[in-house]
């Protein structure tokens, strides 16, 4: 089969998502790699690049949604799909999309700048301030009193900078994130960003039922299929504070194999619901090189 992998500057040399390129190029696949600010994607050409699958593990407001979004638009299957990235990628619309369809996410309010803050009533403190469009728990704050919120984050010095403010929900001081691919849940415990006096030892848990509930009712809600949330466990049982599309998987046993064996049932599947592209014709495009490595498209994607 024939993959090609959207890679963002900032993961070219992460090992997420380029070992699961690696691995399913070692497994005999054919996998192209397209690097947006490196390459001239020819829009109309899409169609016949052949690809069983467009795979993207993007940064926020990154060029490689748009990409996606073009293969989409061109009938081609896409992990994750566009608009499941876009309903994740922003915070507040994350959030609003979650409360939307019941799932259990701190009560939650938009900000244009902490300022704002002080027209919360002080009986909601103390709340959890974040950029809409963080991610890897970077630029998350607690803040106790709305003396405090009257100061400006020194990590939020873009004026396009907006922020998800939420109430804080009392739990035990680590977060439990849980990995999903497909209907397989991993849950691993993590330090909590505002709690880093809690020592946290990175491992794997048990999952449990209302755990593997909540992971695959996300996934339904958002149209996920590899995709992570981070979850705190409260007295009112877990509650999402974060979801992400196509996380690191760290700590899951077997993730590489998991994830590329996915990849590959997931395209098959399209394969077959598509009908179109009888073998003889995707065979016309020569790969001289079929399945030994994965190639570097920093030209014209064509």
């Amino acid at each position: 089969m024939r993959f090609c992998f959207i890679v963002e500057d900032e993961y070219r040399r992460q090992s997420m998502p380029m070992v699961i390129a690696r691995h399913l190029s070692q497994s005999g696949h054919d996998v192209d790699l397209l690097e947006p600010t490196k390459t001239v994607t020819a829009l109309w050409d899409l169609r016949r690049q052949l690809y069983d699958a467009y795979i993207l593990k993007t940064v926020a407001d990154g060029p490689g949604l748009c990409v996606l979004e073009a293969a989409e638009a061109a009938g081609i299957p896409t992990i994750n799909n566009s608009r499941s990235i876009r309903l994740v990628r922003d915070k507040s619309l994350c959030t609003a999309y979650a409360y939307a369809h019941g799932l259990p996410v701190p009560h939650s309010y938009f900000v244009t700048d902490p300022h704002l803050l002080r027209k919360i009533p002080r009986e909601s403190y103390p709340l959890v301030v974040k950029p809409t469009n963080g991610s890897s728990g970077r630029g998350i704050y607690l803040v106790n009193s709305p003396a405090r919120s009257l100061r400006r984050p020194k990590y939020a010095e873009r004026v396009s900078d907006f922020f998800l403010v939420q109430h804080y929900v009392k739990n035990p001081g680590y977060d439990i994130k849980l990995y999903v691919i497909g209907k397989d849940v991993f849950a691993v415990a993590r330090e909590s960003p505002l709690h880093p006096e809690v020592e946290v030892a990175h491992q794997l848990l048990p999952v449990k039922p209302a755990w593997l509930k909540l992971a695959l009712r996300v996934g339904e809600v958002f149209g996920l299929v590899i995709y992570g949330l981070d979850v705190l466990e409260t007295r009112h049982g877990p509650m999402v504070v974060d979801i992400n599309d196509f996380p690191s998987f760290g700590k899951v046993p077997q993730a590489v194999s998991l994830i590329s064996d996915y990849i590959v049932r997931f395209a098959k599947k399209a394969r077959m619901k598509r009908g179109w592209l009888p073998f003889a014709l995707r065979t016309l495009r020569s790969t001289s090189t079929r399945g030994q490595h994965v190639r570097s498209g920093n030209g014209l994607a064509r």
